[in-house]
């Protein structure tokens, strides 16, 4: 009866798929991130070139 009971357990266990609505999300999130990530890296170092060059014309004057 026992070993009954821990089967239904593990096939209810098995079949459930909630979790992988939640790994999906979590690697969905990961991936926004990175992109997030890439374009304020790339973002920065546009920006600090055009503050150099900016720091470069005024201390020139």
């Amino acid at each position: 009866m026992r070993k009954e009971r821990r089967g239904a357990r593990l096939r209810a266990l098995i079949s459930d798929r909630r979790g992988a609505s939640a790994v999906e999300y979590g690697l969905i999130l990961s991936l926004v991130f990175l992109a997030v990530m890439g374009a304020i890296a790339t973002l920065g170092s546009s920006v600090q070139a055009r503050w150099n060059d900016i720091a470069e014309k005024v201390t020139s004057l």
